[in-house]
C-alpha cells in the first residue's frame, strides 16, 4: 500500500496530471501547452505567489512552450468543484487541504488529526517520508496525482470575543465556527465546545453578531480575514496543522514530454520549499502585527489539550475510520497518539 516515488516523479505527475488533458486542446494545434492552476488561497497569500513565481520559471526553462496559468480566490469554483473539475480533466492542476479530500479518500485528511504534530520537523518528517507517500498512492487511485512536496497552510490556533481560552475546561459550552469538516467537529465536541460549521464567507459576520464566540484559523488566515476586529484574544493552541496538497490529473501528466515534467517537478518543489518558508516568518511578523491592532496572544500548554483528547474516545475513533496501516505511519511522527 505504500508507495514512494522520487521527488521528480511526484512533482512531475502533479503538474503533468492536469496538463494532458490539455495536450488535445491546446498543444497539438498552436505548439503550446496551456495549463489551469485553481486555488482558493487569496491572490497575495504565498501558496499563490510562489506557484505564480514558478509559472514564470515554467515558462522560461521550456522556452515558452508551457504557459502555467494561476487562478486563485476560488475562481475556477468551489474547492469540491474543483477536485472534480481536475479529476476529470477540466482544471489541469489545483492545491487544496487534505482535510477538503476526505470524502473521496478518507486517509487525504489524516494530517489534520488533532495536536499530532508538535512542530514542524515532525510535520515534515511525516509529510515529505511515509506518511505523505501512503496519502499520495491513495490519491492516485482517484486519478488525483499529488506532488511530493506539499504546502504549508500554519497551524490552527482559536480566537475569541469573549473569554480567554488557555486550558481545556475553558471550552466548555464555547460556542465556535468550525470549517464543516467532521474530524474538526468531532475534536472540538470531544473537548466539550459547541463547534458550528459556517461557510469560510459568513465568518466574519457570524463573529460580528454573536452566532459565534470564536473560531480557529492558522494566523495568515486570522490577518488577511481581519478577523482581529471582532476576536479579543488568540490562544495558541496549535490544535492541528493543516496543509495544502499540490493535485495533477494523473492521466493527463502521464501524456507531458519528459523534459517538460523534469522542469515542472523542479520547479513546484522549489516553490514548495519557499512557501514553507513564507509561511514559517510571516508567522512570527503577524503575531506582532496582530498585537498592534488589539489582539493579546495567549501561550498556552497543548500537551494538556491532547491528553484531555486522549481522554475521550476521539483517537480511537478516528483510527478505527483512517485504518490500522495509515495510523502506523502517522504515529511514526507524531508518537503514541490516545
Amino acid at each position: 500500500m505504500t508507495f514512494a516515488p522520487t521527488r521528480r516523479q511526484f512533482a512531475t505527475t502533479l503538474a503533468a496530471a492536469g496538463v494532458a488533458a490539455t495536450l488535445p486542446r491546446f498543444a497539438l494545434a498552436e505548439g503550446e501547452i496551456k495549463l489551469k492552476y485553481g486555488t482558493a488561497f487569496p491572490a497575495d497569500h504565498p501558496g499563490t505567489l510562489r506557484i505564480k513565481e514558478a509559472a514564470e520559471a515554467i515558462r522560461k526553462d521550456t522556452g515558452g512552450k508551457v504557459d502555467l496559468q494561476v487562478y486563485p480566490t476560488s475562481q475556477l469554483g468551489s474547492e469540491p468543484d474543483m477536485i472534480s473539475q481536475t479529476r476529470a480533466g477540466a482544471i489541469d492542476i489545483m492545491s487544496t487541504a487534505g482535510t477538503n479530500l476526505q470524502t473521496l479518500v478518507p486517509t487525504a485528511g489524516i494530517n489534520g488529526v488533532a495536536f499530532a504534530f508538535k512542530d514542524y520537523d515532525a510535520v515534515w518528517a511525516a509529510m515529505d517520508g511515509d506518511l505523505g507517500a501512503y496519502v499520495r498512492s491513495a490519491l492516485a487511485k482517484v486519478n488525483l496525482y499529488a506532488y511530493d512536496k506539499c504546502l504549508d497552510n500554519g497551524y490552527r490556533n482559536i480566537t475569541s470575543a469573549s473569554k480567554a481560552i488557555v486550558t481545556p475546561a475553558d471550552l466548555k459550552g464555547f460556542k465556535i465556527r468550525v470549517p464543516g469538516i467532521p474530524l474538526w467537529i468531532s475534536m472540538f465536541k470531544a473537548l466539550g465546545a459547541s463547534p458550528t460549521a459556517i461557510p469560510f464567507g459568513e465568518l466574519y459576520s457570524s463573529l460580528q453578531t454573536k452566532v459565534v464566540d470564536g473560531q480557529e484559523n492558522p494566523l495568515p488566515i486570522i490577518a488577511t480575514a481581519r478577523l482581529y476586529e471582532v476576536q479579543k484574544t488568540c490562544s495558541l493552541t496549535g490544535h492541528v496543522w493543516d496543509n495544502y496538497w499540490i493535485l495533477g490529473n494523473k492521466r493527463a501528466f502521464q501524456k507531458l514530454p519528459q523534459d517538460v515534467q523534469a522542469i515542472v517537478t523542479r520547479e513546484f518543489d522549489r516553490s514548495a520549499n519557499d512557501e514553507r518558508s513564507d509561511i514559517a516568518k510571516l508567522s512570527e511578523s503577524l503575531r506582532t502585527d496582530l498585537t498592534a491592532k488589539g489582539m493579546q496572544f495567549l501561550d498556552v500548554d497543548r500537551s494538556v489539550f491532547r491528553q484531555a483528547l486522549a481522554k475521550t474516545s476521539f483517537y480511537s475513533d478516528w483510527k478505527a475510520k483512517f485504518g490500522e496501516e495509515a495510523w502506523v505511519q502517522l504515529e511514526k511522527a507524531a508518537g503514541k497518539l490516545g
